[in-house]
């Protein structure tokens, strides 16, 4: 597990809200240094704790079907299974790819402009993979209403240990 402490947490809370937030900001925010923020902001950034990056939001570019598959296979070898996993991969229009848990083996994302565009992508995985795929769920995606947002001072326990404390 990673090793962070309240201030780390502080500021991984503050570019949640705000990516852009400028070091300047942030140490002053939580009473550090601009040089110990940008320190920490690297050492987490190389431990893996998260990754800078953007969040395109398809629906702004026409994509307005975000659907949710939920997929069980069946008769699969693992090398069916590469292969199948592979073309969800090079396939632009998916744009997660999860292996789970419980009744289904696969969670993917579609995006689409429509249900025709929709039918298009789902019968052209259906018909080459068909075989292997036993059950096939759709589900809409019409809101979301939190999207991986972490409270990290709640999440590792650490404000229970500053009251305790």
């Amino acid at each position: 597990m990673a090793d962070l402490d309240k201030k780390d947490c502080l500021i991984l809370g503050i570019l949640q809200k705000n990516c852009r937030t400028s070091l300047t900001d942030i140490a002053k925010e939580i009473n550090l240094s601009i040089d110990s923020v940008k320190k920490r902001i690297k050492k987490m950034e190389k431990k893996g704790i998260f990754y800078p990056k953007i969040q395109i939001r398809p629906r702004s570019l026409g994509f307005v079907n975000i659907v949710d598959v939920k997929i069980k296979l069946n008769n699969h070898s693992k090398k069916d299974i590469d292969s199948f996993i592979n073309y969800l991969i090079e396939n632009p229009r998916i744009s997660e790819i999860f292996g789970i848990s419980g009744e289904y083996d696969l969670s993917i994302v579609i995006l689409s402009k429509d249900a025709k565009d929709l039918q298009n992508i789902t019968s052209a995985i259906q018909n080459k993979f068909g075989e292997i795929i036993n059950s096939w769920n759709e589900s809409m995606t019409l809101i979301a209403h939190k999207f991986e947002k972490y409270d990290m001072n709640k999440l590792l326990g650490l404000d229970n240990q500053l009251r305790e404390g």
